[in-house]
């Protein structure tokens, strides 16, 4: 009987052994990754991206476990990109305005080509993406591509009732947003994000030429009083990416880089509900404290439309420059508007809320 119950004591604890045993070795082949998200959690993408690691982690069943950090606590969005490729952080997330240049070919997405909205924007960026892979992401495996709502016009106290009203206005933008601003006449004021509300409430600034979600996230809707639809004139959208270190990304198990692959694919279509769902609480912002948001008059639209167009011709003037062919730029352009127009027709077809439909 005792010879018995030793047997089975032996049994048992050999078995909580092997399940110790079991459970370090799984620790041990955790993959553990660090992303950067200079977006503080109350900004409408992070918590979509902070959603991203945990899926990650649910459909590796645990064996990768991405921590976030919001706010720039591991690299602000300057940095992102030299993060990323130094190994800093495994995962990065910025937009190519920041590091003007570094991204020639691809900046030809934050062009004013008149993006309907940032679902729509979205889209069209990540799908030229994936068509033309620009060589310039080379030192970087890239996740996904996504676009906050387009940037348009709102001002403090002056309202424009026609496009020449702009001339002379002080407008808050910076890159290439900055040339686009000045393409219409009015003066364009390179400003932190951080130091917009208290220049708008000064009097240092007549505007700002950005996106709606603004309005409501850096509470400029207590300092604008007119918004205005402008999109189709001037419609541009900074590029967001999200990046990984291109040697983590090659050292994963390829199940393991699928997972991810198609993880990041559906996160595109999550960002780009998300905006509109962002840019409508902009608005709904900017008019419960008493502003108004109108649209712009067909033939407004279409004044602001032909003076930014020079924006346009220099950009692929530079390409050429740098010995790009003009038709390829060319061919380039012409995918984007067809694929804007495309994904507008989807943006109805599911019945999706914009706020740029009036």
């Amino acid at each position: 009987m005792k010879v018995k119950w030793f047997l089975v004591m032996l049994v048992a604890v050999a078995v909580t052994l092997t399940g110790i045993s079991a459970g370090m070795a799984q620790g041990k082949d955790v993959i553990k990754l660090k992303f950067s998200n200079p977006h503080p959690m109350t900004f409408s993408s992070a918590p979509v991206m902070a959603a991203f690691c945990d899926e990650i982690k649910k459909r590796t069943n645990g064996r990768v476990e991405i921590t976030h950090y919001a706010g720039g606590t591991l690299t602000t969005f300057p940095k992102a990109y030299d993060g990323v490729v130094s190994g800093v952080s495994d995962i990065g997330h910025s937009h190519i305005g920041y590091t003007r240049g570094r991204f020639p070919v691809t900046e030809i997405l934050d062009l004013p080509v008149g993006y309907t909205s940032g679902f729509v924007a979205t889209h069209v960026k990540w799908d030229y993406y994936k068509k033309f892979k620009p060589k310039e992401w080379d030192k970087v495996h890239v996740l996904y591509f996504w676009s906050v709502g387009p940037q348009i016009l709102a001002t403090t106290k002056k309202e424009i009732k026609k496009f020449e009203d702009l001339q002379g206005m002080k407008i808050r933008g910076t890159g290439r947003p900055a040339d686009i601003i000045k393409a219409m006449g009015a003066t364009p004021v390179a400003l932190e994000m951080g130091d917009v509300y208290d220049a708008c409430q000064r009097g240092l600034l007549d505007g700002v030429y950005d996106a709606m979600e603004i309005w409501k996230g850096f509470r400029l809707g207590d300092v604008l009083k007119y918004g205005y639809l402008s999109q189709r004139g001037a419609g541009s959208i900074f590029t967001f990416y999200v990046a990984m270190n291109k040697r983590k990304w090659d050292a994963l198990p390829p199940d393991i880089q699928k997972i991810m692959t198609e993880t990041a694919e559906e996160w595109v279509d999550k960002h780009a509900v998300k905006t509109l769902e962002a840019d409508q609480a902009g608005m709904d912002y900017l008019l419960s404290k008493g502003g108004k948001v109108m649209s712009l008059p067909e033939a407004e639209l279409q004044k602001m439309k032909k003076a930014v167009q020079p924006v346009i011709d220099d950009y692929v003037k530079s390409m050429e420059s740098k010995g790009h062919k003009k038709a390829e730029m060319q061919a380039q352009l012409n995918y984007i508007y067809e694929r804007i127009d495309y994904w507008h027709k989807q943006e109805r077809q599911r019945k999706l809320k914009s706020p740029y439909e009036k």
